[in-house]
């Protein structure tokens, strides 16, 4: 098995992640979303898989920053917008690789997806 994490180098959630599969000896790939961002087709797989709202960051710094009418009214189509045009909005860690998507950390989860 092959997996690759996407999310932000800085990002604690994404530092606890690595430092889980590290831990559990899980080799992986990583993206940084900064420097390789999502393309929008790559997106929507993303969206058919876990859902919008699952994959949409609404308690980051990135997402409370935005102008108000950014943060209303929002449907599959804005949210997949709005994440291509600003990365950090992507929940973190996303792991791709598997038969399904992993959007967030677990451990528990994770225990059960990754390390069986």
């Amino acid at each position: 098995m092959t997996i690759t994490l996407h999310g932000i180098p800085n990002c604690d959630t994404v530092k606890k992640a690595r430092a889980w599969l590290a831990g559990k000896g899980i080799a992986y790939s990583f993206r940084d979303y900064k420097k390789a961002p999502p393309e929008p087709a790559e997106l929507r797989g993303w969206v058919e898989q876990a859902g919008w709202e699952a994959l949409l960051n609404r308690a980051g710094t990135t997402f409370r920053k935005l102008p108000e009418e950014d943060r209303e009214a929002i449907d599959e189509a804005k949210a997949i917008a709005l994440m291509v045009a600003r990365p950090s909005l992507i929940k973190r860690p996303v792991v791709t690789g598997l038969d399904h998507l992993l959007v967030g950390f677990g451990p528990a989860i994770w225990e059960r997806e990754l390390a069986s």
